[in-house]
């Protein structure tokens, strides 16, 4: 059997390298014997945002490498299916699978469709229910053209149950992306907090947090970092109100970065002496943080999930999520604030006296990856 293994961003990196020791591990002990080709699309193309994450993570070298690049959506989804239908055509895998939501997702679904090869799509059936979000789409798409569809929790399943999925298709496995912080947290454990901050910060630091002292923030989603109204205000808010309680540890994502610098807001920040911006981390350095922090402010849904497993309040600005086995309803650590400062400012005043307490979900207990080979090798 041969897999083509496909990554295109950061997420994605996060959840393959657990389903490459899985397939290496079944290899030195059973036959027949499994082969994959790893394609990176190239969608992250920053080396902060790609390189360090393949270092850290101990990704082999992508067989192949798209160069795909930042584009329209149009753009890095047709170029990858022109590049991605090359590959195919020379390696004919039995299988193409693919993770998460990003464009390579469903890019790389629907060419593999087109050439009768079978898909596998892990993280499959996360709704948001919001049709704006581009990723949204990629994951309907994705999902309705896979043959497996491996499910992170009971939510995802029944998602695709109620759109009319055949349940053979449905396998819930867990979530793989724990795989890789379960086999993480004692090397990101002895890390020390002061160094990956002096490390990562472009300005003098002169007091480094200590650990439950801080609060983490990441920032990238365009509802939140693309118009001048909504940053300056998010902004604001961390300086006068923010910051006088708490020190702000904020890795900042390029797009993040741009926009600060083009809305004139980064000097602003980089003057108050509570506030720390960090350059992109490799995944140790992030997990370390938010294993420490008092509380993570975010709009990636990766960290919901890793959060809900550390048990770090979260305070997800966004209006809605994918991933509602995360919220403090159905029992993680998250809510939902959106930009609504409001929100924000309550759930922060909460946060700074709520204690922190792990919630693992059905089946995130570290062995999602060798689930998901389980029922590939079954199909």
């Amino acid at each position: 059997m041969k897999l083509a293994l496909v990554v295109g961003a950061r997420p994605n990196f996060v959840k393959i390298s657990p389903l490459i020791k899985a397939i290496n591990e079944h290899n030195k002990s059973t036959l027949p014997q499994i082969q994959y080709i790893l394609v990176h699309t190239g969608q992250h193309y920053d080396s902060f945002m790609s390189d360090s994450f393949f270092q850290s993570l101990q990704i082999p070298k992508p067989h192949f490498n798209l160069g795909i690049g930042s584009g329209t959506h149009a753009e890095q989804v047709g170029n990858t299916m022109i590049a991605f239908e090359k590959v195919l055509k020379s390696e004919q895998p039995d299988w193409v699978v693919v993770v998460g939501d990003v464009n390579a997702t469903l890019a790389c679904s629907i060419t593999a469709k087109k050439e009768q090869i079978k898909v596998c799509h892990i993280e499959a059936g996360l709704r948001s229910g919001d049709m704006t979000m581009p990723e949204e789409i990629n994951r309907l798409v994705t999902d309705r053209l896979s043959d497996l569809l491996l499910t992170p929790d009971q939510l995802s399943s029944k998602n695709l149950q109620q759109e009319g999925t055949d349940v053979d298709k449905i396998k819930m496995v867990g979530n793989i992306m724990i795989d890789t912080l379960n086999d993480a947290l004692e090397t990101a454990g002895m890390l020390e907090l002061d160094e990956i901050i002096q490390r990562n910060s472009a300005d003098e630091v002169n007091k480094n947090p200590e650990a439950d002292s801080y609060a983490l923030i990441t920032l990238h989603r365009p509802s939140n970092v693309d118009q001048v109204e909504d940053l300056t205000k998010i902004v604001q808010f961390f300086i006068d109100q923010a910051a006088s309680q708490i020190p702000l540890v904020w890795p900042v994502h390029p797009r993040t970065l741009k926009n600060l610098e083009r809305f004139e807001l980064l000097e602003t920040l980089r003057k108050n002496n509570n506030i720390i911006l960090l350059q992109p981390l490799n995944y140790f350095d992030m997990l370390k943080l938010n294993s420490q922090a008092k509380m993570v402010i975010t709009d990636s849904g990766g960290l919901q999930e890793e959060c809900t497993v550390l048990g770090t309040p979260c305070i997800t600005m966004r209006f809605n999520t994918e991933r509602p086995i995360t919220l403090q309803e159905h029992g993680g650590t998250s809510v939902l604030v959106g930009n609504d400062l409001s929100k924000v400012k309550l759930s922060f005043n909460a946060a700074l006296n709520q204690k922190r307490e792990s919630r693992i979900p059905e089946l995130w207990d570290g062995h999602a990856a060798v689930r998901c080979l389980a029922e590939i090798i079954k199909y």
